[in-house]
Parts: structure tokens; sequence; C-alpha cells
């Protein structure tokens, strides 16, 4: 078989398609939208699971799956999943505000992802694949407002980069949660703009933890893995617990064949990882 290694972008009008793009990262309805004819791929040699970086932004990357070390994930009882009667509503109306969607405009192409919010004055988290592309960032809030934004610090090895957006005060940051309150079984919410669809909430589990995943420009290590929908868009948004707090920033998908969508196999930089790059990354902004 044979390992196809996909970089997708983002859209080329904000609304979710994605654009191929040199080796990184991702974004994308399956309405079923038009593929976006840039979406290529580039065939490198062998295996069947493929790994994208999720979300919008710059570039995507596919990982076979000789490079996905599963590992023994820790056994730990889980301490929330989700029962018949759960109401997650009240979860996403606390959270959504705190989630943006990060636009890169530019010359040749543009693209989006997802981010959080960091601080009331707009400092806003998301991956550095989402805007590590030339371009002219923006921020598009939650309620569909639109500012200017510049990216401030970025962390490659990790993933991660903080812009700034402006002319913003009083916004929502989000909470952290910490690693060790998350347990396999655990139920989780994401946050992003799948293929574009701004506002879009997926629910599922903790599947697994402490994944690691070499895209051979990188080594991404101690990754949740969660079977909530993710797709190209949802890269720098959240993955929340049911007390609303973060317990990851979305940024992989794995799929099969020739499938570029969720198949139930999705990855996030754990909370812990996420808060000590932030402190680094503001301490050097």
């Amino acid at each position: 078989m044979t390992d196809l290694m996909t970089r997708p972008t983002l859209d080329d009008t904000h609304s979710g398609g994605g654009s191929d793009q040199p080796p990184t990262h991702i974004p994308p309805v399956m309405v079923k939208p038009p593929r976006d004819p840039r979406w290529k791929r580039r065939v490198a040699g062998g295996a069947a699971v493929l790994v994208l970086i999720a979300g919008g932004g710059s570039t995507g990357a596919v990982l076979a799956e000789q490079y996905l070390n599963a590992g023994p994930a820790p056994a730990t009882a889980a301490s929330s999943t989700v029962s018949e009667g759960s109401d997650l509503a009240p979860i996403v109306a606390t959270v959504q505000p705190s989630v943006v969607t990060v636009l890169v405009d530019g010359a040749r192409s543009s693209s989006l992802g997802s981010g959080v919010v960091i601080g009331a004055n707009g400092l806003i988290l998301t991956n550095n694949h989402v805007v590590e592309a030339d371009g002219t960032v923006s921020v598009r809030l939650s309620t569909g407002r639109t500012v200017p934004a510049t990216v401030v610090s970025t962390d490659p090895t990790h993933d991660l980069a903080l812009v700034q957006a402006t002319g913003l005060s009083g916004l929502t940051p989000v909470t952290f949660a910490t690693d060790d309150t998350v347990a396999v079984g655990d139920t989780v919410l994401a946050f992003g703009a799948p293929l574009g669809l701004e506002g879009t909430v997926t629910s599922g589990i903790v599947s697994a933890l402490d994944r690691t995943l070499d895209t051979g420009e990188e080594k991404l290590t101690g990754l949740l893995q969660t079977d909530a929908a993710i797709n190209q868009g949802n890269s720098g948004g959240a993955l929340v617990d049911m007390s609303g707090r973060v317990v990851g920033i979305n940024v992989a998908i794995a799929t099969t064949g020739d499938s570029s969508g969720s198949v139930g196999l999705g990855f996030a930089i754990p909370a812990g990882t996420v808060a000590d790059v932030v402190s680094r990354l503001q301490a050097r902004a």
C-alpha cells in the first residue's frame, strides 16, 4: 500500500475548502462541498493509515502508519462521560465565545484555521501551521466581527503560535485543565471551523493518551487521541472537558485510503504542554 502525504491548506473564500501546500498541516464539511481543485496528494511510500495535521492554515501533514507511535496509553479511570441525559448546550454556550477563526490572506491563496482566546485584549492561541504561510492575518470572533491581527510568537516544534488581534477588550479567555485530570473515556467536545464551517462543535471521548506523531519535520509527543470528529479547519481549536476547560488544542487527524475526512482518530496537544509553551512564547513576545 502507499502512504499518501497530504498537506491541505485553507480556503480561498474563507468558507471551507482547503488548498494544498507544501509540507506541514490542515483545514475541511461533508455536505458534500465541492472539492477544492488545489487539494492534491503526493505519493510518498508505504502504509495504510494517514495523519493530517488538522486545521486550516498553511500546511497539512499526513503520516504513514509506521510514523504513528501508538504506545500504551496509561490506564486511568474515566472521570466523566456523556450519558443519555447529558446536556452539552451549557458547556457550548460557555466555551463558544472564546473560540475564534484565524484567517490568512496571501497573494496567491487564502486559508483559515481555528484559535482560542487566552487574553481579554485579543491574544489568541492557534497552531503554528495555521499562520506560517505569508499573508495578512485576521481573526473572526464568534460574534462574526473580524479584526486585523499579527503573529507575535511561534513554536514550530510544538506547532503552537500566539496571534494578537487588534482593537479588542473584554474577551473571555479559555480556562485550561491540568493533564492529570484527563482520563481515557472522558467526554470531550471539539470546537472550531471544520471545512470552514465556523462555530461547529462535535463530541466524543478521550480515546487514548500519550500518542506520538512524527511528520518528518517535527515530532509531536504526549498527544491526546479522541474520536470527536475533527476535520481540516479544526486546527488550533479547543478540545474541552465537561467542565468547559480546555484539555487540548486540536492539531491532527488520521484517515485511511483516499479519505480526507474524520474517521474518529483525532489528536490534540495536551493542556500541560500548551501551558508551558505559551509561557515561553509570552516571555519572548
